[in-house]
């Protein structure tokens, strides 16, 4: 039986004042100082570690036959979920992708389904070495109260459905897979202090999905940074910039925030929603864009807006319909007047869908036919919410995006990073994408 061994010290946490673990994962028994944990280490809170998720797997409809409890840690090619218990905080992840006896093909994916490492390829007896940063977070807002102890002073208001998300745990979860995955080790310890973050505001075209065929650009965007910079991306479906307010998503963000953080904000889809007295574009969605911008600048963070995804609706004419009415146009008027640097999402996924034309947009969006994933007895038909390669063609755009607004973080953007035009995506018919385990026949709020 092959074995997975664990080295853990205790080191001082660069996030919280809290003592953090740093772990280093063997597979392969290199190792030889380390503690063997065996496939019966199945992650508990008493733990703080082990393999994850393995009755969950066990019990669901599963996509990927291959997560099955015996593989835990006696298959070579046998994927699994890996979870520490951790502070909140952003951690730097070290995975030595290979296997001395077979060659690999390995994705590696964290809490929500978050991309970091796609279909690395390895030959037998090659290793590969890959580092990157994984934001943690759980509910609890820490700040001074009014006798200026340093507490929980509030919390998140997260709904029913999220309390099983994975980033909202009190555990950092890597997910090992692919087609073959081979992992050799794990590393995990706290980021330097200064690792600037980027936050991530907005909605379902944002959040990280948990579910397949459901994805966002923002769990894809983590890609294509480097090991020096977090994203932590707080959008939830169904949020408008309101909502993400009055929830105390923004007052969790700005609890963290830093000089040398960046606040990236997309909403419109679900505030032109809004029929209540005083709302509109021009009214309470351009003065909640103002209450972003005051309170990332007070904590010295930089603001960018991103106009909306279009929506997929075409005319006679086979362009595409301008179904957000006032609300590209007043972020754009509220980035002019206050001087916050815009990524034109809008413009861009109008590009990217009449360039793939009425059908072949399809393929980026959820549109399935009954039975294409277990439990779905229905055919999917989604114009709002992506699959797996239209959310990759998104997060494409916003790094774009940064490069073109020349924004200091360009300089974290992975060298590997090949330049994008939406008006020449990549083919549908050859992007390749792992499955994750579960899967979910219900579209998240918001359209």
């Amino acid at each position: 039986m092959r074995s997975l061994t664990l080295f853990f010290t205790f080191c001082l946490s660069a996030i919280s004042s809290s003592q953090a673990q740093t772990f280093n994962f063997s597979l392969d028994g290199r190792d030889r100082q380390a503690q063997l944990l065996t496939p019966a280490d199945i992650y508990t809170k008493e733990k703080g570690y082990g393999f994850d998720f393995v009755n969950i797997v066990k019990e669901s409809t599963l996509i990927d036959a291959k997560f099955k409890k015996e593989d835990r840690g006696t298959s070579p090619t046998a994927p699994f979920f890996l979870s520490v218990n951790v502070p909140d905080g952003n951690y730097k992840v070290t995975v030595t992708l290979g296997n001395k006896k077979v060659a690999g093909n390995t994705v590696v994916r964290a809490e929500s389904r978050r991309l970091f490492v796609e279909d690395l390829q390895t030959k037998k007896g090659e290793f590969k070495t890959f580092s990157f940063i994984v934001n943690k977070r759980n509910t609890d807002i820490w700040g001074n109260d009014k006798n200026g102890e340093f507490k929980v002073i509030d919390r998140v208001k997260i709904k029913d459905r999220e309390k099983s998300k994975l980033n909202w745990d009190d555990k950092l979860t890597v997910e090992i897979t692919g087609e073959a995955p081979a992992c050799s080790s794990i590393a995990i310890e706290p980021a330097s202090a200064n690792t600037p973050t980027l936050f991530l505001c907005g909605n379902s075209t944002v959040v990280d999905q948990d579910f397949e065929p459901w994805t966002s650009w923002g769990q894809i965007f983590t890609n294509w940074m480097d090991d020096r910079v977090a994203v932590a991306n707080y959008a939830e479906s169904g949020e408008s910039a309101g909502s993400f307010i009055s929830q105390n998503r923004l007052k969790k963000i700005l609890s963290l925030a830093k000089e040398g953080d960046y606040i990236f904000v997309e909403f419109g889809h679900n505030d032109q929603k809004a029929k209540a007295a005083g709302s509109g574009a021009w009214y309470d969605f351009s003065r909640n864009l103002k209450i972003f911008i005051d309170e990332a600048r007070a904590k010295k963070a930089t603001i960018v807006f991103v106009t909306p995804t279009q929506r997929r609706q075409f005319d006679d004419n086979n362009r595409i319909k301008e179904t957000h009415g006032d609300y590209p146009d007043a972020m754009r008027a509220v980035a002019k007047r206050e001087g916050v640097p815009v990524i034109e999402l809008h413009d861009m996924t109008r590009t990217f869908f009449e360039t793939l034309g009425v059908e072949d947009s399809k393929h980026s969006l959820v549109h399935y036919p009954a039975n294409t994933y277990p439990g779905q007895d229905k055919k999917l038909e989604d114009n709002t919410h992506f699959n797996p390669y239209g959310a990759y063609e998104i997060s494409k755009m916003v790094v774009m995006g940064i490069r073109q607004l020349n924004l200091p973080v360009a300089s974290h953007i992975r060298p590997d990073f090949q330049p994008f035009d939406p008006a020449r995506p990549d083919s549908f018919t050859t992007f390749h994408w792992v499955k994750g385990p579960f899967t979910e026949a219900t579209k998240p709020d918001g359209n």
